[in-house]
C-alpha cells in the first residue's frame, strides 16, 4: 500500500528531473552552437596577421603615388559633389595601414613597429594635406559642397562607424586567407580620406573652423580605429614582443600601457561629448516640432540654438504672455539632451503689426504688379491678333487665282488674232500646281481654235503659238492647255 501511495510522487520526480535535463542539454547544445558560431581563434593566424600589419606600414614608391593621386580623385568628387567618385578615391587610399600598425604594436609593446607606424602616418597625412591644398587652391570651384560640409564636423555616427570599422577590419586581417572585400569595406566606411580633403580645402580657402573640424573628424576615425585593433589584439591574445633586456621590456610595457590609456581616455571623452551633442540636437529638433510648430497661435520668425553655450533664443511674431513663457520652459524639461539649455523667449507685439503690415503691403505691390504685366500681355495680344488678320487678308489674296497684267494682255491678243486667223479666243493665267512635294504658281495659256485639224497640223499651231506667247512675255516656262 505504501508503495502504491509513493508511486504518484516518485512518477513526478522523474519527471521533473528528465525536464531539468533535457533543458540543460538544450542549452548546452545552444552554448556551444553559439560558441562555434562567433569564435573567431580557431581561424586566427596571429603570426601573419602581425606580419602583413607590418608589410602594409610602409609609405614610399607606389604607396606614396597612389595616395598622392587618390587625395586628387576625392578632392574632385568633393569638389563637384559626387559620392560615387569620392567611393573610388577611399577604394583605393592607403591610409589604413600605418593606423592599424599603431594599434597593434601598442597591444604587442612593439616600440619600433609603434615608431614606424606613427612616422608614416605623419608621413601620410601632411602629403594628403598637400596634395590637397593645391588641388583646391587650383580649382575655380570654392563652393562648399553638401559633400564637403559634411565632413567639418563628427557626429556619434562616425564615432560609430569608425569603432565598429576598427573591429571589422583587423578582424578581417587576422583571419587565414585574404578577405578583400571586407577590408575594402571598411575603407569606405571609416572614409578617412574625405576629412583630410576636406582639411586641405579649409587651408586653400583660408576657413581654420573647416579644417580643424575636418582634422578633428579624421582623428575620431583613427583613433577609434587603432583602438579596436588594440581591443581585438589583446582579445585574441597576441604573443608579447620579448626583449632579452628586462629593464627595456618592463620599460616598453609601461609606456605601451601608458599610451593606450592615452588613447583610449580622449577616445571615451569624445564618444561621451559627441554621444550628447547629438542627443541635444536631436531633442532640440523634437522640441521645435512638438511644442513650437504644433501650437497654431505662435509664430516663429526666428530660432538660435548654441551647444557650446546651451542656449536657445527663439523670437516670435506677436506678444507672447508670461503664461506661454512658462509653459514652453516646463515643456523643454521633458527633453533630457536640452532640459539644462538656457531657454530665452522674445516677442513683440508692435514688431508682429509691422511684420503684418510690411506683407500686406508687399501682397498688394505685388497684385499692382501682376495687373501691369496682364495689362501689357493684353495689349500684346490685341496686336497679335490685328496682325494674324491682315497675314489671313493678305494669305486670301495670295490664294486667289486672277488675271494678272503681265503683259499687254489686249495688245497681244489683237497680235496672235492677226497671225493665228483661226484662233476662235485665248486666256491666260496663273494657275497653282504641286508636285505633292511643293507648291508652285505657273503662267497658262488656253487658246481654243476655230476649225478642227489633223493631230501633227495642230501640234504644229499650237507650238507656233507657244513660241510666239513666250517671246512676247518674254517668260521661261508657260504651259498651254
Amino acid at each position: 500500500m505504501e508503495e502504491q501511495k509513493n508511486q504518484p510522487g516518485t512518477d513526478q520526480d522523474q519527471i521533473a528531473e528528465s525536464v531539468k535535463r533535457d533543458a540543460k542539454g538544450l542549452f548546452e547544445s545552444l552554448t556551444k552552437f553559439l560558441r562555434e558560431l562567433l569564435d573567431i581563434r580557431l581561424e586566427t593566424d596571429k603570426d601573419q596577421t602581425i606580419q602583413d600589419v607590418k608589410n602594409d606600414i610602409p609609405f614610399k614608391g607606389h604607396n606614396a603615388w597612389i595616395l598622392i593621386f587618390s587625395v586628387f580623385v576625392a578632392s574632385i568628387g568633393l569638389n563637384v559633389s559626387s559620392t560615387a567618385v569620392v567611393i573610388g578615391a577611399m577604394l583605393i587610399s592607403p591610409l589604413m595601414g600605418p593606423i592599424v600598425g599603431i594599434g597593434l604594436s601598442i597591444a604587442i609593446n612593439d616600440i619600433d613597429t609603434l615608431r614606424r607606424s606613427l612616422v608614416n602616418l605623419g608621413v601620410m597625412v601632411g602629403l594628403s594635406v598637400i596634395a590637397a591644398t593645391l588641388y583646391f587652391w587650383a580649382s575655380p570651384l570654392t563652393e562648399l559642397t553638401p559633400e564637403l560640409e559634411s565632413r567639418t564636423a563628427p557626429t556619434i555616427l562616425d564615432v560609430l562607424v569608425a569603432i565598429f570599422g576598427g573591429l571589422a577590419l583587423i578582424i578581417a586581417k587576422s583571419k587565414k586567407g585574404t578577405m578583400a572585400n571586407a577590408i575594402a569595406g571598411v575603407a569606405i566606411a571609416t572614409a578617412l580620406m574625405p576629412p583630410l580633403c576636406t582639411v586641405g580645402y579649409g587651408i586653400a580657402e583660408w576657413e581654420p573652423l573647416y579644417a580643424l573640424g575636418a582634422l578633428y573628424l579624421f582623428s575620431i576615425n583613427a583613433t577609434f580605429i587603432a583602438l579596436s585593433t588594440f581591443i581585438v589584439a589583446k582579445l585574441l591574445r597576441f604573443p608579447m614582443l620579448r626583449y632579452a633586456n628586462s629593464a627595456r621590456r618592463k620599460r616598453t610595457a609601461q609606456f605601451a600601457s601608458l599610451l593606450a590609456i592615452c588613447v583610449m581616455i580622449p577616445a571615451i571623452y569624445t564618444f561621451y561629448t559627441t554621444l550628447n551633442e547629438s542627443n541635444a540636437a536631436r531633442d532640440y529638433k523634437a522640441f521645435m516640432v512638438e511644442e513650437i510648430d504644433s501650437n497654431e497661435n505662435l509664430y516663429l520668425r526666428k530660432d538660435f540654438y548654441n551647444y557650446d553655450e546651451e542656449s536657445i533664443k527663439l523670437y516670435f511674431d506677436g506678444e507672447i504672455n508670461e503664461a506661454t513663457i512658462s509653459d514652453l520652459q516646463n515643456e523643454i524639461k521633458k527633453y533630457p539632451g536640452i532640459e539644462n539649455f538656457k531657454l530665452s523667449i522674445n516677442g513683440n507685439k508692435s514688431r508682429g503689426i509691422d511684420q503684418i503690415s510690411k506683407a500686406y503691403e508687399r501682397s498688394i505691390e505685388q497684385i499692382n504688379r501682376l495687373e501691369k504685366e496682364n495689362d501689357k500681355l493684353l495689349d500684346e495680344i490685341e496686336g497679335f491678333k490685328i496682325k494674324m488678320a491682315g497675314l489671313e487678308t493678305q494669305l486670301r489674296e495670295a490664294n486667289k487665282v486672277v488675271p494678272v497684267d503681265v503683259m499687254p494682255y489686249s495688245l497681244i491678243a489683237k497680235d496672235a488674232k492677226i497671225r493665228f486667223p483661226d484662233l476662235a479666243e485665248l486666256g491666260y493665267g496663273e494657275v497653282l500646281k504641286s508636285n505633292f512635294l511643293k507648291v508652285d504658281t505657273v503662267k497658262v495659256i488656253f487658246p481654243r481654235w476655230k476649225f478642227k485639224v489633223s493631230d501633227s497640223i495642230h501640234t504644229e499651231r499650237v507650238d507656233k503659238l507657244h513660241r510666239w506667247i513666250i517671246k512676247e512675255m518674254k517668260v521661261d516656262t508657260l504651259y498651254v492647255e
